[in-house]
């Protein structure tokens, strides 16, 4: 029985090779898509499940609100990694990590430096929690000693190939010898850092320094067996009040605590969070690595899945629009002694035929297109090929996506009658199309959400590219890595800043851009007793250069810049309009001071240092436009570091790219030579929003292609049908033009209901993504409209071929067929 059902499917698709093509073609590309997602989704649920103790690893999360900024973040004091499993027998092991950018490596005894990103300071017990295999070398102890390292295989392979590591020493940034202790197997690429040079913090002075009121550390922890990591988030009250409590004391006079500090509006919290969350439900301040969001997840798997249904739908309506033409074989069948069930398993087989050619033909289309979809996505995806898995999911997905499919169109088809059958009383296609209808409009529907979607995201990409910022980015380039330079890192500007092409330039690691150097204090202003908290404003501290200002375009509103001519101005500060905002000065800001704490091992309110207030420079972005502009003072240093910026005049960028080159490698040679455009590192904090359009901007291009399949193949179906009324209406002197709108404006019809669905849909998702910015564009009705008008014309497109095609043909030969 199932042989035949399956002969007879095949005969019917070859019988109607166009249908079956339309049906097939679309399935396929929905499949495919449906596909591509799938891998994606299951590779981003998979982060961090490669450590064995996964479900036991949390991090500490600090929410702090204080001077009037708001530190959501994962950075923690650098002594609680040594406390916390001394003071909680809850923790086996805790580690900590300490960043400091990239660093300039080579062998003993070479010249050569290699820029190396991978490099992080890490505790001693990052073995304990991080269960990595160790290749060379042991996990205990690795990291005890000072000036001790243990790297990746790759890190290995690259400064050792064919050797063994182990006992070798790398140089870090000229000065800084590190033994190698151990070589790791490579961090897999699905996990939310990737460390190629852990360097012990053993070493590293910060990490040996008890102050917990200075935050600065990634820490992890390891929780035993059976702990609970809720009960002791409970607990963490207690580690405030024995540990920081006392400083807080320190600074701001016996008795003083946390409370004083949640009365004046601040806030000091610490939780606990899973590191099986990380990657896609934190974006927090100190995070390793960008990571993606649940929300996306959730919504790729329901764009997968809506054009997966788009695609099923085309088959449903073309099934019971050509209903007709099936129901002499459903009559004759039923008369024969056919029972209903025997042909809704006919049908379910036909569906199921087409489904699985259309998985078939969908393998290689994912295999081709991967490619591309991995560097829109920047991750690193294949086809399974060699997982039996895969091939049982295709397996049940195909037969699944048969049904739902076919599900319908069976049981219209076999429910028909046989004595209305033979009456001829079985209505015609499209005149008893309600449900047809209204699938229309759903397919419609999900393409202009996303037409939509992808059309707000590149309107707030070009707010952000337009937005007045309060500073110029065009016509900056950047050269990394400075500290490279040693003592020539004066002569080396001024070298550049030789050549006729070169405008201005500055020495600092401080831009307003993500990615470089920040560091924050608190300060008060003149006249203010910081005992008392809501007195002192938490503020960015920049140490740049006389040229920075000039250099990066910003604009001093009051005051002035810093100048040769004023020695005293190694003690001046210039402030932002929030920094003035929030000191609450009394009377003109200019020539005031401002205070804060000296630096120093002890926290000391007695020990302060202050800046003169000389000048105020315009609020500028220098973080995404998710943010609100903080507070900022901009102060001088005595020897500017970093990262080297120069503004240019020349159009010529090469010629600009080829000067800054040649004057390094005299200055530094055999060092790395790094540049990059400030424009560029500016769009680069918006990375993840172009990808997120192009990426619903292929979703909504796929999505509207399957409509419009369904939309042709039932507009060809449609005419089809109405081949003789079409030829009497021309023999009686219809026009063209007139039976063309005749066959198109139910269909125009439903795509305008679509769009009536999909607009206030579509508003609420737009509006939902926008909240996540301080500073967006607005949701503007052109853009419902254009989106409607494209989704019209493309369907208009659609059907009009067939239409045109239709009331062009001879009259004759469609009246003669019967």
């Amino acid at each position: 029985m199932l042989k035949n059902h399956l002969l007879i499917a095949l005969r019917n698709l070859k019988k109607h090779k166009f249908y079956s093509a339309i049906n097939i073609l679309g399935l396929s590309v929905g499949v495919a898509v449906c596909m591509i997602i799938s891998l994606f989704v299951v590779n981003e649920i998979s982060y961090d499940r490669h450590f064995a103790n996964a479900e036991r690893i949390y991090r500490v999360h600090s929410d702090i609100i204080f001077g009037g900024n708001h530190w959501d973040m994962v950075l923690a004091p650098a002594p609680m990694a040594e406390v916390l499993p001394e003071d909680f027998p809850e923790v086996e092991a805790a580690v900590h990590f300490r960043s400091r950018g990239s660093y300039l490596v080579r062998k003993q005894n070479e010249s050569n430096n290699i820029k190396e990103d991978g490099v992080i300071w890490a505790g001693k017990d990052f073995f304990k929690v991080f269960d990595l295999a160790v290749l060379q070398g042991t996990a205990d102890g690795a990291l005890s000693e000072p000036n001790t390292m243990a790297i990746s295989q790759k890190a290995a392979d690259k400064y050792f190939p064919g050797q063994e590591a182990v006992g070798k020493s790398l140089t870090l940034d000229h000065d800084q010898e590190f033994r190698i202790t151990a070589v790791y197997e490579d961090i897999p690429e699905n996990s939310h850092f990737h460390f190629d040079f852990l360097l012990a913090a053993a070493g590293l002075d910060e990490a040996k320094r008890i102050v917990w009121l200075s935050n600065n550390f990634q820490t992890y922890l390891l929780l035993r067996e059976g702990a609970n990591a809720a009960a002791l988030e409970e607990k963490f009250d207690h580690l405030i009040k024995k540990h920081i409590e006392p400083e807080i004391a320190q600074l701001f006079g016996e008795g003083a605590g946390v409370n004083d500090l949640v009365n004046a509006g601040g806030k000091l919290e610490f939780s606990l969070q899973p590191l099986l969350d990380i990657h896609l439900k934190s974006d927090l301040m100190g995070e390793f690595e960008p990571n993606f969001n649940i929300t996306y997840v959730y919504l790729f798997i329901a764009i997968a899945l809506f054009i997966l249904v788009i695609a099923c739908i085309n088959f449903m309506n073309l099934s019971t629009a050509r209903s007709a033409n099936r129901a002499k074989e459903v009559g004759i069948r039923k008369v024969m002694g056919s029972f209903k069930f025997h042909l809704i398993r006919q049908f379910l087989m036909e569906s199921m035929v087409i489904s699985s050619v259309a998985f078939i033909l969908a393998i290689p289309a994912v295999a081709l297109a991967l490619p591309v979809f991995n560097e829109l996505a920047g991750r690193n995806l294949s086809v399974p090929f060699s997982e039996v898995a895969f091939y049982g999911v295709l397996l049940m997905g195909a037969v699944v996506t048969g049904v739902l499919a076919g599900i319908y169109p069976a049981f219209y088809l076999s429910g028909f009658k046989p004595i209305e059958i033979l009456k001829g009383k079985v209505s015609l296609g499209m005149r008893s199309g309600m449900i047809r209808s209204s699938l229309v409009v759903f397919q419609f529907s999900i393409s202009i959400i996303l037409i939509i979607a992808t059309m707000m995201v590149f309107k707030q990409l070009d707010y952000i590219q337009n937005k007045k910022i309060g500073f110029n980015k065009e016509q900056v380039i950047t050269v990394d890595d400075v500290y490279a330079l040693q003592d020539n890192r004066q002569a080396f500007k001024d070298e550049v800043l030789k050549n006729s092409m070169m405008e201005s330039g500055t020495l600092t690691g401080y831009l307003p851009v993500s990615g470089t150097w920040r560091s924050d204090s608190p300060w008060w202003s003149e006249g203010k007793d910081p005992k008392q908290t809501e007195n002192l404003v938490s503020t960015q501290n920049w140490e740049v250069d006389y040229d920075y200002i000039k250099t990066l375009g910003m604009n001093i509103i009051e005051g002035r810049d810093f100048s040769l001519e004023f020695p005293s101005d190694s003690n001046a500060v210039i402030l932002n309009e929030t920094a003035v905002r929030n000191l609450n000065f009394v009377g003109n800001p200019i020539g005031q001071k401002i205070y804060s704490l000296a630096d120093g091992e002890q926290l000391n309110m007695d020990a302060t240092t202050a800046k003169t207030v000389v000048g105020i420079v315009e609020n500028f972005h220098f973080e995404s436009l998710k943010e609100n502009i903080g507070a900022v003072m901009i102060f001088l240093s005595e020897k500017p570091t970093g990262i080297a910026s120069f503004r240019f005049h020349s159009q010529d960028t090469e010629a600009v790219t080829a000067h800054l080159e040649a004057t390094w490698n005299r200055f530094a040679p055999g060092q790395p030579f790094n540049y990059s455009f400030l424009d560029d590192r500016f769009g680069n904090m918006y990375a993840s929003e172009v990808r997120l359009g192009k990426v619903f901007g292929i979703f909504a291009g796929f999505a509207i292609l399957i409509a419009c399949l369904g939309l042709f193949a039932l507009a060809a179906f449609t005419a089809e049908q109405r081949t003789k009324e079409i030829g009497i209406r021309k023999v009686l002197g219809s026009s063209v033009g007139s039976i063309v709108v005749l066959l198109s404006k139910e269909f125009t019809k439903l795509v305008l209901i679509a769009f009536v669905i999909a607009s206030p849909l579509a508003w609420w998702a737009v509006q939902s993504w926008l909240a996540d910015y301080e500073f967006k564009t607005e949701i503007g009705w052109a853009v419902f409209l254009g989106a409607g008008l494209f989704a019209l014309v493309i369907a208009l497109a659609t059907i009009s071929f067939q239409s045109v095609k239709a009331a062009t043909s001879n009259p004759v030969n469609s009246l003669k067929s019967e």
